[in-house]
C-alpha cells in the first residue's frame, strides 16, 4: 500500500469535471479515476452530479471539483509534462489540444478545458543549462520561436 500524497492538486471546473477527469486519464499513461463524489437533495449542484473527483495522471493525484461559473484557469498555473521522446512531445500535444484546445507559445497549450499544459522534452532542460553560454543563448533562442517544442530544431541549435 503506497503513501498518501501529502500535497495535491485541485482543479476547479464549473460543471464539467467528471468529464475532464476522463479525458486526461485518457491520455496519459499510468492513470486511474480514484472515485466521484455526488451532490444530494442539498445541492449546491443538481442531484446526483459529480461534486469531487479524484484521479492519478501518470502516477500523479489530482482533484477535480466542480464550483461552478466563479473561477477559470489561466496561464498562471499550468501542468508541466516532462516527454522523454519526440513521438511522446507530438503523441500529447495532439491529444491535448483535440477537440477545442489551442496551442500557444514555447511547448504551451491550453485544452478544451482551458487548462494550460507545458509539454516540454527532457533535452530541452539539459541543453538550456549546457556550460556553453552561447549554446544555451541558442537553444533559448531557437525554444522561443516554436510553438510545439522540436528536438531536431533544438539540436541544431545547440551545434
Amino acid at each position: 500500500m503506497s503513501a498518501k500524497q501529502k500535497v495535491t492538486t485541485c482543479l476547479w471546473f464549473d460543471d464539467n469535471a467528471e468529464e475532464a477527469m476522463s479525458f486526461y486519464v485518457s491520455i496519459f499513461k499510468h492513470s486511474k479515476v480514484l472515485g466521484v463524489s455526488r451532490f444530494g437533495d442539498a445541492g449546491p449542484g443538481p442531484n446526483g452530479s459529480a461534486m469531487m473527483c479524484t484521479f492519478e495522471l501518470a502516477g500523479q493525484q489530482f482533484m477535480a471539483l466542480n464550483g461552478g461559473p466563479h473561477f477559470k484557469f489561466t496561464e498562471a498555473i499550468s501542468l508541466f509534462v516532462t516527454c522523454d521522446s519526440q513521438e511522446e512531445v507530438d503523441e500529447l500535444w495532439s491529444k491535448l489540444i483535440s477537440g477545442g484546445g489551442a496551442p500557444s507559445q514555447c511547448g504551451w497549450l491550453k485544452d478544451r478545458y482551458g487548462l494550460s499544459w507545458q509539454i516540454i522534452p527532457s533535452v530541452l532542460m539539459e541543453l538550456m543549462s549546457d556550460r556553453d553560454p552561447e549554446k544555451s543563448k541558442r537553444v533559448m533562442e531557437a525554444m522561443l520561436r516554436m510553438v510545439k517544442i522540436d528536438i531536431k530544431g533544438l539540436k541544431a541549435a545547440y551545434g
